[in-house]
């Protein structure tokens, strides 16, 4: 009898592991599919709350039907994105364009004695290393769309398909974020249909509260970028005095890279401060100070915008978005750049945020986890 139940349990394993590895086979093949579906499910959290303050505007004692309301938050996150990419992008490539073709070489300006020291300290680099030049090219990189186009068209083939690619991309998430907008149950009832009955309930409020707060999360990423660029740019315009295209382009590169943890905010602050002297130099904008004051007040104004961001604005969206204390937020933070970099850091906290939600729900009686999340 123990011989057969032994076989049972065996078999059943077998059965378990057959079908996860099927299931991970299919998850994989169509990964395309699963990547849109979860770029959809980010846009919806993102729109919801905009449905939520549309629902409380009621004409005639009725509220707008669900279908015109999921419409409208898919058009105001499409204009937000439209806007920012016209509006700041332009600014952004224009301060490199003038930078890289201005001549800011000359007798003691400190980027050449930067330069210099950078030299002396790594002979390889050669004589006609220049930090600026190196910088321009990188984020002309990040910035260009032929390069983007030539890593996509080595993956895809073809011009054609690339923007065939992008095209069903855009349209599938979009019309996906729709039917999640529409219903924002939807998301969970396609989960829970692949869970087993007995689970299906925590499951259902798993997802609910994943949502809630992967929502928060996001609304408070965005209002960060946002509010860290805006200090960067009154701080740049109103007492470095550079100009509101140059100010408002450097605030854009510094809240872009604020998005990434830790690292981003140092890159953006030497990103700005080597900007705000290339166009000091080549143009004669800004205060009219020393060089070296100039730059140590363009530093200042953008560690000043980076200290409000620690103790304000990150510890508002950490702990009231995801629930996770600050010294958990850098643990997994760096576990996460030690596994996958950047990329990596990104991912973190909504993944975090999945797995601590998860871990809650169904593994709340092990100690380990209760004390985690209490």
């Amino acid at each position: 009898m123990e011989h057969e139940r032994s076989s049972d349990t065996l078999s059943r394993y077998i059965i378990y592991a057959a079908a996860a590895a099927i299931i991970c086979a299919l998850c994989w093949y169509f990964r395309s599919v699963i990547v849109y579906i979860l770029g959809a499910f980010v846009v919806s959290l993102v729109g919801l709350p905009l449905i939520k303050v549309m629902k409380k505007v009621r004409i005639k004692g009725k509220a707008a039907p669900d279908w015109l309301l999921a419409i409208l938050a898919i058009i105001l996150v499409l204009s937000a994105l439209v806007l920012i990419i016209t509006e700041a992008v332009p600014p952004v490539v224009r301060i490199i364009s003038d930078a890289s073709s201005a001549n800011v070489a000359g007798n003691g300006n400190p980027l050449d004695k930067l330069n210099s020291w950078i030299t002396d300290l790594f002979p390889a680099l050669g004589s006609g290393f220049r930090v600026e030049k190196v910088i321009m090219e990188k984020i002309r990189e990040a910035l260009d769309l032929s390069s983007v186009g030539g890593f996509l068209g080595n993956v895809i083939g073809s011009m054609a398909s690339i923007i065939t690619g992008v095209a069903v991309a855009t349209f599938s998430v979009i019309f996906i974020s729709f039917f999640f907008l529409k219903d924002d149950k939807l998301f969970s009832k396609i989960v829970c249909a692949l869970v087993p009955d007995k689970h299906e309930e925590n499951v259902r409020k798993a997802i609910s509260d994943i949502e809630y707060l992967l929502s928060r999360y996001f609304v408070g990423l965005i209002v960060e970028m946002m509010g860290v660029a805006l200090i960067d740019f009154l701080g740049l315009w109103g007492i470095a005095r550079i100009g509101a295209g140059a100010a408002f382009g450097i605030a854009f590169i510094a809240g872009l890279l604020n998005v990434i943890p830790y690292v981003g905010p140092l890159i953006g602050e030497l990103i700005g401060v080597i900007l705000a002297l290339i166009i000091k130099i080549s143009t004669g904008a800004g205060l009219d100070v020393n060089i070296w004051i100039f730059a140590v007040i363009v530093l200042s104004i953008m560690v000043f915008a980076q200290l409000i961001d620690n103790f304000v604005y990150q510890p508002v969206i950490y702990s009231t978005s995801i629930k996770a204390s600050p010294l958990e937020i850098f643990i997994v933070l760096l576990m996460a750049g030690t596994m996958g970099g950047v990329v990596g850091m990104l991912l973190a906290i909504p993944a975090y945020t999945v797995v601590r939600v998860i871990a809650g729900r169904f593994f709340r009686d092990y100690k380990p986890i209760r004390r985690l999340i209490e």
